[in-house]
């Protein structure tokens, strides 16, 4: 609300004002010119939120390049489960075959043995495993 009313003020005395804060960028301008009736425009836009990225059956020069190989491995039986993401993780998949669904309105991801997957920090999504799932995995 300060930080706001801040820039509102700036917006006042400059023809442009323009911040980013998190996701959400602002723009305010200034439209009092000579010859206009004195107005304060603002516009505002969300970016959407990072998908679930899925390579399918990348190549062996793309999984050396990650250095997947040198990763942990996890693994579980078919199944369902809820998963919060506090990270970013990576992972290549051994075996298996997935469904991911998130609980906030991004797309699901459907991928399986072969496929390299990126799950973005601050996801909460459902996992149903159709086929037990052995994977290389890496947080960052």
């Amino acid at each position: 609300m300060i930080l706001n009313s801040v820039l509102l003020l700036l917006a006042l005395f400059s023809p442009v004002s323009s911040f980013v804060v998190g996701t959400t960028s602002n723009t305010f301008i200034n439209t009092n010119t000579p010859g206009s009736d004195s107005a304060l425009k603002m516009t505002s836009s969300t970016s959407t939120k990072p998908e679930i990225q899925v390579v399918h059956q990348p190549d062996e020069a793309f999984l050396k390049e990650k250095g997947v190989f040198s990763w942990g491995t996890w693994g579980c039986d078919a199944g369902s489960f809820p998963w919060t993401y506090g990270e970013n993780e990576s992972c290549y998949l051994l075996q298996g075959q997935v469904t991911v669904t998130p609980t906030d309105g991004r797309q699901p991801a459907t991928f399986g043995k072969g496929d390299f997957v990126t799950f973005p920090a601050g996801m909460s999504c459902q996992w149903d495993v159709t086929e037990a799932v052995h994977k290389h995995f890496l947080f960052f």
